[in-house]
């Protein structure tokens, strides 16, 4: 079982910039590779950054250039560096757990990015 707790997210405005965490527990070990998703009101849940145990990335394509992934010194945290953001940037933001019991099957509770002038 592994348990994640994301913090950071809040209200920015147009332009700025927000700098999420998430903190892994649990059967830590095991852990393949940490990640972002996040989901807008109607919308699906999509890719946002994935960071693998090798520090290789991957992003989802509206967000390349602007946002950046990258694992902590004890491989059991991963932080989402947001910079110029948008206000299609606003959704619940979501830490994502690759584990041998269940491929990407854990998930945080989520943390809210509002950006608004």
């Amino acid at each position: 079982q592994v348990y994640l707790v994301e913090s950071g997210g809040g209200l920015v405005q147009p332009g700025g910039s927000l700098r999420l965490s998430c903190t892994a527990s649990g059967d830590t070990s095991r852990i393949n590779g940490l990640g972002w998703y996040r989901q807008a009101p109607g919308k699906e849940r999509e890719l946002v950054a994935i960071v693998d145990n090798g520090n290789s990335t991957m992003y989802g394509e509206s967000v390349k250039g602007r946002f950046t992934a990258a694992r902590g010194n004890t491989k059991n945290t991963v932080f989402l560096q947001m910079n110029s953001l948008k206000p299609e940037d606003t959704a619940v933001y979501y830490c994502n757990a690759d584990h041998p019991s269940v491929s990407w099957g854990y998930w945080g509770q989520g943390t809210q990015v509002t950006v608004s002038s």
